[in-house]
């Protein structure tokens, strides 16, 4: 048997900022173990944006294209093995399925997806073809994070009672959700569901528990036309490109500066409409921007959690409050714009500090291994997680699978639900796992 054979072939549906990641992964570091057979998308010319880049990078064959309407068909021709899902989250749970439904295993962006009609039709079809569902949290592997678990594991604050978790995305990266189709409700499921499930996984993961009870607040309180009106603004524009009036404005997005967003979005925008620039202060955005949740788990822990997308620094600060103690992490991140020049900067952190603070006991500072590459330091372990068939035993359990990928948006699921109601939220009335 040839060694190509023993590779894992893969194929690729979605062509946005999320596939470079993939692509330099199977093309560069894993080629040995990997094979990139087909790249699917409803535009052409992103897609052979993406194809041309990793040719004129990495060499080798032409990566076989197909249109969307033409996914059985790349996966049939290119005996796929496995499905990576690169897609925009409202059809995360069509290629899942389909997927496996033709044979193979998948491996998706979070959030696994976006409802809970589509979230129990991926479980079932876990269920009933048998095949492997892999849900990239990429959070787990920095090293932070895994130091915080790492200090839970040996109880040293003892059992979890509380937790006071805020997130902070800035003017920069958190301006860009509102640019994107994130912006639409239907498309993302809010950033509830399409950021936060970030965060919620990693709750779930440190306390290894579930949601049980979810009441919230959310509202659009920064971006979007009818706040700027109320600050007193009065030159609007629909896209950042070409405007007179978003000439000044930090907040506009140019996309014939970015050679890489100009490549990918401007230049195929005349295949499907897609506007990548679009004003933060239009029209359009039913998304919220400022939410604030409490949780209750099954482990009987409690957490308050704030998500403001509108804030002057990028990062997180969580403190664990335990029966023996209390563990403090704060973490201030680079921002970036996806896809753009800084994109490779992408969630690098700028500065953190670990901190244990036993009962009765003198405070001390933990070291944290110094972080390399994208998503503080996440990317990289994660990644050789999936395309390296010699990837070590991990005693922290940060390979996340289906029902990891259903617990982690059911916060965000029970908060939607919670801010439209106005009412506490039982988790299990949506789903039980």
């Amino acid at each position: 048997m040839s060694e190509d054979i023993l590779k894992k072939r893969y194929v690729l549906v979605g062509s946005g900022s999320r596939c470079s990641m993939y692509v330099k992964a199977i093309l560069g570091a894993y080629s040995e173990f990997a094979s990139l057979v087909g790249i699917c998308d409803v535009n052409k010319t992103r897609m052979r944006y993406i194809a041309n880049k990793a040719k004129a990078e990495f060499g080798g064959e032409e990566i076989p294209l197909y249109g969307a309407e033409d996914f059985d068909k790349m996966v049939r021709e290119q005996k796929a093995d496995v499905v990576i899902v690169t897609t925009i989250d409202r059809q995360h749970h069509t290629y899942i399925i389909r997927a496996m439904e033709l044979g193979c295993d998948a491996v998706t962006e979070k959030p696994m997806t976006m409802d809970v009609e589509k979230c129990k039709a991926i479980l079932e079809t876990v269920d009933r073809t048998g095949r492997s569902l892999r849900v990239t949290f990429n959070y787990r592997y920095s090293p932070a994070r895994t130091q915080v678990k790492d200090l839970l594991m040996q109880g040293v604050i003892g059992q979890v009672k509380a937790i006071n978790f805020e997130w902070l995305l800035d003017t920069v990266h958190g301006a860009d959700y509102f640019r994107r189709w994130h912006r639409d409700k239907r498309n993302s499921g809010g950033l509830m569901v399409h950021k936060a499930t970030h965060h919620f996984d990693l709750v779930n993961w440190w306390l290894d528990s579930s949601p049980e009870t979810v009441f919230g607040l959310g509202d659009l309180k920064f971006y979007g036309r009818e706040n700027a009106e109320n600050r007193g603004q009065t030159a609007f524009y629909d896209r950042g490109t070409g405007h007179p009036n978003a000439k000044d404005d930090p907040f506009a997005l140019n996309l014939e500066k970015e050679p890489e967003l100009k490549a990918m979005y401007l230049d195929a925008e005349h295949e499907d409409g897609y506007l990548r620039d679009q004003s933060v202060f239009g029209d359009g955005i039913n998304i919220e921007d400022t939410m604030n949740l409490v949780v209750r788990y099954k482990s009987g822990t409690q957490m308050s959690y704030t998500l403001s997308a509108f804030c002057p620094w990028e990062g997180y600060k969580i403190n664990f409050i335990g029966d023996k103690g209390r563990i403090e992490l704060e973490d201030l991140e680079k921002s970036y714009v996806s896809a753009a020049s800084g994109e490779l900067g992408e969630s690098l952190s700028h500065s953190q500090k670990l901190l244990v603070m036993p009962h009765w006991e003198k405070a001390y500072e933990v070291e944290v291994p110094k972080a390399v590459g994208g998503h503080g330091g996440g990317d990289d372990p994660m990644l050789e997680s999936i395309f390296s068939p010699h990837a070590v035993a991990d005693a922290y359990g940060r390979t996340a699978n289906h029902v990891d990928g259903a617990r982690s948006i059911l916060t965000g699921l029970a908060a939607n639900q919670s801010f439209a109601t106005g009412l506490p939220v039982q988790v299990d009335d949506l789903i039980s796992l």
